[in-house]
């Protein structure tokens, strides 16, 4: 952690909005910018550009339902897209934003463009990094809920630290595996603090296949988007083009040498593209597509 990382003030309340309660920490001052995290994260995912952000904006990092130190309830409905948005709208209202920049990583990308498309009236931009619209196809959604259930139902049986030492070692996350030890064993200290019941969950409620599939509904996204993949990450980066060609007001950005944690694999890249893109916002020099 560098110096000025150590003095961003951190905010942490404890927000009890339709009948849960949700961590949320906040840092800076000025124009919000909610964050979201993905899958297995809680807020401490965006670490590396607490210090850069905070100096321009209000950062507000919630612990997604299931994660961190927000309340993992049993019923998977709970975690569904349509209610995970109400949740998000009423942390905003109870913090006084009428709208803000949502930045999402991965199942937070989705979210964040979840609540675009239920709720648009209260985001003013998108940041998604390694995120989708969903499934195409009712089967591949059919498909992934059930692959989702055995995962859980691993989860459950095995405990959290079986499935983290089964998780880290995914192809997606290779990157990662080549970051120094500190910050892989910070990344594996986060997962491990999980529990078992809002990991699984998360995965039968608000897993991709239980997710909408907004891929009919991007055209009418009109809010510029900044789409972030690592070029190690063909997948993800195919999406992003895909979603690019779709979208009113975007713009793709893939960032070489990562992989599917741009913000962890390559920080100074991926800070410098997202401050960019907040600064042309600021501006009002924001040209859309590109």
């Amino acid at each position: 952690m560098t110096d000025a990382e150590a003095e961003t003030v951190l905010i942490h309340h404890a927000v009890t909005v339709r009948g849960v309660r949700m961590a949320v920490t906040e840092a800076g001052s000025g124009d919000a910018l909610l964050c979201l995290h993905g899958f297995t994260g809680n807020w401490e995912t965006w670490w590396p550009l607490l210090a850069p952000l905070a100096q321009e904006r209000r950062l507000i990092m919630p612990d997604l339902l299931g994660h961190g130190q927000s309340d993992a309830p049993r019923d998977p409905a709970r975690y569904a897209a349509p209610e995970a948005v109400l949740d998000l709208c009423a942390i905003l209202d109870a913090l006084g934003v009428g709208a803000a920049e949502v930045l999402g990583y991965s199942m937070g990308g989705r979210l964040a463009l979840s609540l675009a498309c239920f709720h648009p009236q209260r985001v003013r931009a998108l940041i998604l990094e390694s995120a989708s619209p969903g499934l195409r196809t009712e089967a591949e959604r059919a498909e992934r809920r059930a692959a989702d259930e055995a995962l859980a139902d691993r989860i459950e049986a095995d405990g959290v630290a079986a499935f983290v030492a089964y998780w880290e070692q995914l192809p997606l996350f290779a990157g990662i595996r080549r970051l120094p030890s500190s910050i892989q064993d910070k990344v594996r200290t986060i997962r491990l603090r999980q529990r078992a019941a809002g990991l699984a969950g998360s995965l039968r409620g608000m897993g991709t296949g239980h997710q909408p599939s907004w891929w009919d509904a991007l055209a009418q996204v009109n809010v510029p988007v900044l789409l972030i993949t690592g070029q190690e990450d063909e997948k993800f980066t195919r999406i992003a083009r895909e979603m690019h060609a779709a979208l009113p007001m975007s713009r793709v950005v893939t960032v070489d040498h990562a992989g599917h944690t741009v913000h962890l694999e390559q920080p100074e890249a991926f800070r410098d593209v997202v401050q960019l893109f907040l600064a042309e916002r600021a501006m009002g020099t924001q040209k859309g597509r590109g």
